[in-house]
């Protein structure tokens, strides 16, 4: 490409082929860089979580040490020392990374942080360490000395090659054979992007070595709770309500209900009264059986305290729950939401339902009625003057509960027309005439129904008869209404109005509207 004569087409090729040579080299540049960046996010992303975890750890640490001050109060301080000393290495890494990237315009722009300046000026002056790098060196020597003295035996030579900063006298050797200084053989020279993801790599390890210290202390017995104080009691039973005289055959359970949550001993009562132990309950595993009866209709309450043995001491867990007992039902309960009569035309709400029996097991059924959720249905009359509902189901003890209950149907009442808001008659201004719709209202009725006007006529008095489509003056009403004197009775008259969500329903007339015009 260099030897003999070439023409000026040939020196123009191998001049073009120079630069590609170039842009390829600059495009795998560009893609370390990326790379750099992208493993630098991921990382600061898996800092987070195991802070996260971390601070979990260190809670699980501090309640343990409430419950046993002896086994757990100094690894609990240990642990507070290794996290704040953590935090403040953690820290110091974080402000330098923040300096690094502060005259970055785009922090995610990880192809144009390929300059070395800042770390070499913070870092170096000459062939010596600046007043930077002096502490950054101090700060990583400092921090692996004391946590050391810290963590488990088994961690501590983890800690020391996590943060081994090269031989004895601070070097390592370079690919070439030659010693370097560790700072130097890291950080001198290197992108900027490089740099930054190397300091995040050390704010991996300080998480990684707090992580690794509180998991050992305490030793594989963390729990997401460890402490029996904050459990909670609750009743079970094999079901929700119980008729009178029957037997209740609940029991108390605390939330952890396996079999190592078994209390020694417990002091209950049943609405004040002492409840006695073997008669009245049984203490079996996972919480106490009750052996009482279920009582009087209404709400009951189950008091006291049941009593753990941890670590050799006893702890005490508060009880206080409470179970309905109910009278047995011979007829079940329906009722209309809004009145004792239905709608055509309407979707009525009903609620029906069987004390004692579950709302999945009560059976109901009449023309138009169908279930929305539970206990709540919904009932479209037809033709008729009355509905008959009929619901039934069967109580636990295997005993069928049936009963009807009848409704009247009722059409939906005469709307009354409106001008605005104003309904019958009205005085009003020409012009309030002109710009107002007509509406149709029902007045005092328990549903708010949307009515909406089609059509309607207008008579001024002296004047034919105007037919309007829709809910306004058209032209030729306006056209009469400029013709009214002042005190004429202008009708409104003939509206046809529908339900916006029930075409189908044919309403009874509208009354009409009369308005008197004021000027």
């Amino acid at each position: 490409m260099a030897g003999g004569k070439q023409s000026p087409r040939q020196k123009m090729v191998n001049l073009m082929y120079l630069v590609f040579i170039c842009m390829l080299a600059l495009n795998m540049s560009k893609e370390v860089l990326a790379a750099f960046g992208l493993m630098n996010v991921k990382m600061e992303t898996s800092n987070a979580k195991t802070t996260a975890s971390n601070d979990l750890f260190l809670e699980s640490l501090g309640t343990k040490a409430s419950e046993d001050a002896a086994k757990y109060d100094k690894l609990y301080k240990d642990a507070q020392k290794i996290k704040s000393m953590s935090q403040e290495y953690y820290d110091y890494l974080q402000s330098l990374k923040d300096g690094m990237i502060e005259g970055v315009e785009d922090p995610t722009d990880y192809q144009v942080m390929d300059k070395a300046d800042y770390l070499n000026n913070h870092f170096f002056q000459g062939d010596n360490l600046a007043e930077g790098g002096q502490e950054f060196m101090k700060r990583i020597n400092d921090y692996r000395t004391q946590i050391v003295k810290l963590v488990p035996a088994a961690s501590q030579s983890t800690v020391k090659s996590r943060f081994e900063v090269g031989d004895e006298n601070g070097k390592v050797e370079a690919r070439d054979g030659s010693k370097q200084e560790w700072i130097s053989y890291h950080y001198k020279d290197f992108p900027l992007i490089a740099s930054l993801t190397k300091i995040t790599a050390l704010q991996a390890d300080i998480k990684s070595t707090e992580e690794e210290a509180l998991k050992s202390m305490l030793a594989g017995e963390l729990t997401d709770q460890v402490s029996l104080k904050n459990f909670a009691t609750s009743l079970f039973a094999s079901k929700s309500a119980y008729y009178t005289g029957e037997k209740y055959d609940g029991k108390v359970i605390i939330s952890k209900t396996d079999n190592s949550s078994t209390p020694v001993r417990a002091e209950l009562t049943l609405d004040g009264r002492k409840l006695a132990a073997g008669k009245d309950y049984k203490i079996e595993a996972g919480g106490v059986k009750m052996l009482i009866g279920s009582g009087n209709a209404g709400d009951h309450e189950i008091s006291g305290k049941l009593f753990f043995m941890q670590d050799g001491k006893e702890i005490e867990v508060p009880v206080k729950n409470s179970f309905a007992t109910i009278s047995k039902p011979n007829a079940a309960l329906i009722a209309a939401d809004k009145m004792n009569v239905v709608y055509r035309g309407v979707a009525n709400p009903m609620s029906i339902s069987i004390p004692g029996i579950p709302n999945n097991k009560v059976k109901a059924s009449a023309a138009g009625l169908r279930q929305v959720k539970g206990s709540k249905y919904v009932m479209n009359p037809g033709k008729g003057r009355n509905i008959t509902i009929t619901a039934s189901g069967t109580l636990p003890d295997g005993q069928r509960v049936s009963s009807k209950s009848e409704f009247r149907i009722k059409d939906i009442p005469r709307p009354s027309g409106a001008l605005g808001k104003q309904t019958g008659s009205a005085k009003l201004p020409r012009k309030n005439v002109e710009i107002s719709t007509i509406g149709a209202l029902l007045e005092d009725f328990d549903f708010d129904l949307n009515l909406k006007v089609s059509g309607f006529k207008f008579k001024v008095p002296g004047q034919p008869t105007v037919v309007v489509k829709g809910n306004k003056l058209n032209g030729q009403a306006k056209s009469a209404l400029k013709r009214a004197k002042r005190g004429s009775a202008v009708q409104i008259f003939d509206i046809s109005a529908y339900i916006t969500n029930n075409k189908s329903y044919k309403l009874k007339k509208v009354s009409p509207i009369v308005v008197e015009i004021t000027n």
